[in-house]
């Protein structure tokens, strides 16, 4: 097999095989890590336009005459948007090219963040901050492309590590744009928010021009438009994006909703809201590779499964925390939260292509070609990867509207906290039931539609 790159016009690769060592070393990972850090530049800076508004309502004083509900309905509106968005970006890989969507996605950004500027002012009604905080959601479309695209140049053996670099890259966007907030707000005051997208505006430039000179478009990728309705026809599919609800859904809701929750249930001012805002969505963001790491070695499905059981108990320590009206215990399980969350992304992540890779070496064994089947498995996973980045997306949706309703009804967070602690429960019970699980027979083959992986490590 030839270990070269065969180059179709401006920034095509014809010829692209990572599962060849030979290939790989000589000539794919260098092509690959130089593609994954211009995609970590992009999808961070989607990141801080998604997560913009949970830095905005900090702004948002007595003068511009919202409630905490309303506030708590602005963050949730670009997640919804977010989410939606990530089904139709994953798709826009394989029509486009993962570099020039790159440039296309990121160029995008650039609408809700000047409509921002404009608008940002006290007298501008819920409506049309509504009207342009769901334009932000373009943001968390992002996430999707990046990772199906990186997800295509990296080999099995490498994409936890790759896929977690690559996500917990993105998800820094959201530390970084909330200490730009913290830093401004420390410095011009909560009157000043405009300076956060003037910060911005030409980091969103910097990102389209990057991916246009150093990124690169893998051409069998191209045009492959039924991988989406192949993959949902897979039962794993759906487990998994289930299970991406509670990891992915969970970072995202709480990193809009934290200094919302502070402000309203203890109350902290903007300025103490946001200096510790920032280190739950920075940590989370750092753990995430780790998640991926620990997975390649222990195997994905064992890190989710104490993943969730970790979550669960900090949830606990957090309604006691509220309970007791402890403001230092309550910000550190917050924190450890995160974390968890961050590994669980990066778990999670990385068990979705160890699915598709055991069900081909089931096929292969059965006789099919070898090749066809490891890109098979390739373009399935991608598209998984993009359809649960979209239902676990939606997650920090249910999270904010749950702390809307709660801090409404209660005027506290308990009630949103107890129904995540049951959720974060099934979360467990079901990565055992599903991935850890010992059968009593195991089955020589595995259906396209059924959860058995005849004992295969994921």
């Amino acid at each position: 097999m030839s270990t070269g790159v065969t180059q179709r016009g401006t920034r095509w690769i014809e010829h692209w095989e990572p599962e060849d060592e030979r290939f790989w070393e000589d000539t794919g990972k260098k092509i690959a890590n130089r593609n994954l850090w211009f995609s970590i530049l992009a999808e961070h800076i989607g990141f801080s336009v998604w997560t913009l508004w949970s830095v905005i309502v900090l702004f948002m004083g007595k003068d511009y005459g919202f409630s905490a509900a309303d506030k708590f309905l602005l963050v949730s509106t670009p997640t919804l948007v977010g989410g939606l968005m990530r089904l139709p970006y994953t798709w826009a890989v394989a029509r486009f090219g993962g570099r020039n969507w790159t440039i296309i996605s990121a160029g995008l950004l650039l609408i809700p963040t000047v409509l921002a500027a404009i608008v940002l002012h006290p007298g501008t009604s819920l409506g049309t901050f509504l009207l342009v905080a769901a334009l932000g959601g373009v943001g968390g479309g992002n996430f999707a492309s990046s990772m199906t695209n990186i997800n295509t140049f990296f080999p099995e053996r490498r994409k936890g590590w790759a896929l977690g670099l690559n996500a917990g890259g993105g998800n820094l966007g959201v530390a970084a744009i909330q200490l730009v907030g913290l830093l401004v707000i420390g410095t011009a005051g909560a009157t000043a928010p405009r300076i956060v997208l003037y910060v911005y505006i030409p980091l969103i430039v910097l990102a389209a021009v990057c991916a246009a000179l150093f990124m690169d478009n893998i051409a069998n990728v191209r045009g492959d438009k039924g991988a989406m309705r192949e993959v949902v026809k897979d039962a794993h599919t759906w487990v998994m994006s289930f299970l991406y609800i509670g990891t992915f859904g969970s970072f995202i809701g709480y990193s809009f909703a934290f200094g919302l929750v502070l402000q309203n249930q203890f109350g902290r001012t903007p300025l103490q809201a946001a200096a510790v805002t920032f280190l739950g969505p920075l940590l989370g963001s750092l753990s995430r590779p780790a998640g991926g790491w620990l997975a390649d070695r222990v195997g994905g499905g064992r890190i989710t499964f104490f993943t969730f059981g970790g979550m669960a108990l900090a949830t606990v320590v957090l309604i006691l925390a509220s309970s007791a009206k402890s403001l230092v215990l309550f910000t550190v399980a917050f924190i450890v939260l995160f974390v968890l969350t961050g590994v669980g992304n990066g778990s999670t992540y990385k068990m979705i292509p160890a699915i598709f890779r055991a069900k081909a070496h089931l096929a292969i064994d059965a006789g099919a070609e070898r090749a066809a089947e490891l890109r098979r498995s390739r373009r399935l996973s991608g598209a998984l990867i993009g359809l649960a980045g979209a239902i676990g997306a939606l997650g920090g949706l249910f999270i904010n509207l749950a702390f809307r309703q709660s801090f409404a009804d209660a005027k506290s967070g308990v009630p949103a906290f107890v129904g995540f602690l049951v959720f974060y429960g099934i979360c467990f019970a079901v990565t055992w039931a599903v991935y850890l699980r010992k059968p009593a027979t195991r089955p020589e083959s595995v259906k396209s539609n059924g959860l058995a992986l005849a004992g295969a490590e994921v």
